[in-house]
This record gives C-alpha cells, structure tokens and sequence, in this order.
C-alpha cells in the first residue's frame, strides 16, 4: 500500500530535521561530496542546522516553503522550496499561496538566528564556473515569461535568484528516496501554479530527472559538462525543463 504523505508548511523549529533531511540527500552526489574535503556528512548537517532558520527567513515575499511528512510517525521525510515571481508575490491584496510563507518572528529572535548562522562554518569548495552557461540558458527563459521555479538537486552555486515561480530546492532523504515523496511534493507547486496562472521551471540535476518527465515537464535545454574538470566523476549533467499551464483560466 502506498503511504500518503501529508505535505504542510515549514516552520523555522524544522531546522534540524531539513538540515539532516537536505544534506543527507546532496550527500548521495559525489560531485557534491567533492565540495567538502575532510569534512563528515554529520559536521556538514550539524553546520546546516545553524543556518536553516536564516535561510527560511530570507525573502520571505517571494519564497515559499513545504515538507513532507511520514502521517504515522510525524517524521519530516521531504522538503521542497519554490519561488514565486517578483511581480507576483508584490501584486496587491493578500500574499499568494500564503500558507507556505514562512511565519515571521521577533527581532529579538531573528538576531539569535543570525548569531548562529554567522557562526557556522560553511567555506564549500566551488566549482568555478561550472554553472555559468545553464544559468544564462536559464535566465533567458525566465526573462521571457513568468514562472514559478525550483532546482531539484541544488547544488550551493546555483541559488542565484530566480524571476519566475519555480522549485528552487527539493530533497529527499536517502532512506526515503523511491517511495513517490519528490512526486508529491512538486504535484503540490503545480497544483499552486494552476491556481496562480503561471508555469513552472525547473533546474534539475539527473538524480531527480524522471519525476519531472513523468508529471509532463518538457524539457527545453540541458547542459552536459566534464565533471573532472572540478575533480568530479563523470559528468555534471543540468537540465532544464517547463511545465506551462492554461492562463486563461
């Protein structure tokens, strides 16, 4: 029998969990280990945990953010964030898909949190110039019409801002990847952007390919590179793809 998975908003107490549930997953990409020499997937996550409530406080206007959660155990087993367009999430009257902004909290709270961010160690090996041609490709195609966007597999380099609603991170953790979790949690955007009239974009990484494929994004450009030109294996593969929905409507 297959597991419903509850998809809910995130709140800033979810840092610990994102943070296991995130690095853990990018961890499973060893062009994304190479990043981090000498360091442990539980120091990475554990440094993680310090500057998720940040990061889930940063543009609170245009992001918006969902987890999955196991309904049995109450276990966060997905997360995904997603990015409105600017015109959009400035139109006027209430915020859109409102439910997934992330609550604000005090001033007082939100200068612990920058504290402990501040204080992370987070000093991740770039690859230079890795993602310079998929993100010109990109911004091409979110210069052409609205989106929502997102990233599926994000890799630090390509948190760029986006103009578009799009998924700008999806993860799921290794133990829990296969079971129709990543599914679910785009199914939840594109039902969001059929309500809002606008596409959807995605950046994706190989690992997360088919789940777009299978729900009826098109691809329309991917950017295929040596990865051992950065001490990777293999290639470093991104692609592209679109989701377009009725406007009419």
């Amino acid at each position: 029998m297959t597991t419903a998975w509850k998809i809910l908003p995130c709140t800033v107490a979810d840092a610990p969990a994102l943070a296991r549930n995130n690095m853990s997953a990018f961890w499973t990409d060893p062009n994304w280990r190479i990043m981090w020499p000498d360091r442990t997937l539980d120091f990475v996550i554990a440094q993680c945990a310090e500057r998720v409530p940040r990061n889930l406080l940063r543009d609170r206007d245009t992001l918006r953010h969902e987890k999955a959660v196991d309904p049995e155990t109450g276990a966060l087993v997905g997360y995904a964030r997603w990015v409105l367009p600017a015109g959009l999430a400035a139109g006027p009257g209430p915020a859109p898909w409102a439910d997934a902004q992330i609550p604000d909290v005090s001033a007082e709270e939100r200068a612990a949190i920058e504290k402990k961010a501040d204080a992370a160690w987070w000093k991740p090996v770039e690859m230079e110039g890795s993602d310079d041609e998929s993100i010109g490709i990109r911004n091409r195609i979110l210069a052409s019409k609205p989106y929502i966007s997102t990233f599926l597999f994000l890799l630090p380099l390509l948190s760029k801002r986006l103009t578009g609603l799009g998924l700008d991170y999806l993860a799921v953790h290794p133990e829990n990847m296969g079971k129709g979790i990543g599914t679910e949690l785009v199914r939840s955007g594109m039902r969001r952007a059929e309500e809002l009239g606008v596409g959807v974009f995605i950046l994706a990484f190989r690992a997360g390919l088919n789940v777009y494929l299978r729900l009826g994004f098109k691809e329309v450009d991917r950017v295929v590179q040596d990865a051992t030109k950065w001490r990777g294996e293999g290639d470093y593969a991104v692609y592209l793809l679109t989701y377009e929905v009725d406007q009419t409507k």
